[in-house]
């Protein structure tokens, strides 16, 4: 099976914290078994390869102010996986990977909308997989866009989406009109895909558009399902019936 590792850190190449750790050690065990592994990651100003190569010159991203350009950068493949890097200075040739000691970007949702769109077109050319894991709100647009922006893209027809929450903590609050910004539909701004009390929660996207969803550890994953429900008013994502895909809850 052939499955795109998306996430906004992995070692050796970026980190803050332990979702890292999971991005370096898990695709290499899925290879070790036999599977096709990709990671893509966003090439930061911290990221440090080895003879990297251009694969994809210019990836077109829209926004409704204009039209931003990003390339895809190859590192070759370690263990049996294979990295790819989106690269785009203006928004990840920064000192840290989310904000400063001050606080976060404040075009953090550009940021990472560019990267998830950019993971979709790139694949498009290089190899599409079987299946896009996820990692936390940095690429939780990935399952909100391609089950809308691509619902009727015949690449993406038989894709699946697993999506992992390390840190609930962390979930992607914007303001509404981020929306348009990012070439969004108004109706995903609704208590069962994005909306949260008036903001848009890239998490709560990816919970109700994933087709299958995992967490660290079966004890977290029981721990966060209360409150989940009550972001879907009262109903675990996938249960109100905008999606067509089966929901299953896992913890590692």
């Amino acid at each position: 099976m052939h499955i795109a590792f998306v996430a906004s850190e992995g070692v050796p190449f970026s980190k803050t914290g332990g979702l890292a750790d999971v991005v370096g050690a898990l695709p290499r065990a899925l290879a070790a078994q036999g599977h096709q592994i990709s990671v893509y990651l966003p090439r930061y100003r911290q990221t440090k390869l080895t003879d990297p190569q251009t694969v994809v010159r210019s990836i077109t991203v829209p926004y409704d102010d204009e039209y931003r350009f990003c390339s895809l950068v190859r590192a070759g493949s370690s263990g049996g996986v294979r990295y790819h890097f989106v690269e785009y200075p203006p928004y990840f040739d920064r000192e840290g990977l989310y904000g400063t000691p001050v606080g976060d970007y404040p075009d953090n949702a550009e940021r990472f909308a560019m990267f998830s769109r950019a993971v979709i077109e790139a694949s498009k050319i290089l190899d599409v997989p079987q299946v896009f894991h996820c990692h936390d709100w940095q690429s939780a647009l990935v399952p909100v866009m391609l089950r809308s922006l691509y619902a009727e893209d015949p690449a993406f027809r038989d894709v699946g989406t697993v999506f992992t929450i390390h840190n609930m903590g962390y979930q992607g609050l914007f303001p509404a009109e981020i929306l348009p910004l990012l070439m969004l539909p108004w109706d995903l701004f609704t208590i069962s895909k994005m909306e949260f009390f008036g903001q848009v929660n890239f998490l709560k996207g990816a919970l109700a558009f994933s087709d299958y969803i995992t967490t660290v550890s079966k004890k977290y994953s029981q721990e966060i399902q209360n409150g989940i429900r009550v972001w879907f008013g009262g109903r675990v994502a996938g249960s109100g019936g905008h999606s067509h895909r089966h929901f299953e809850w896992r913890g590692l």
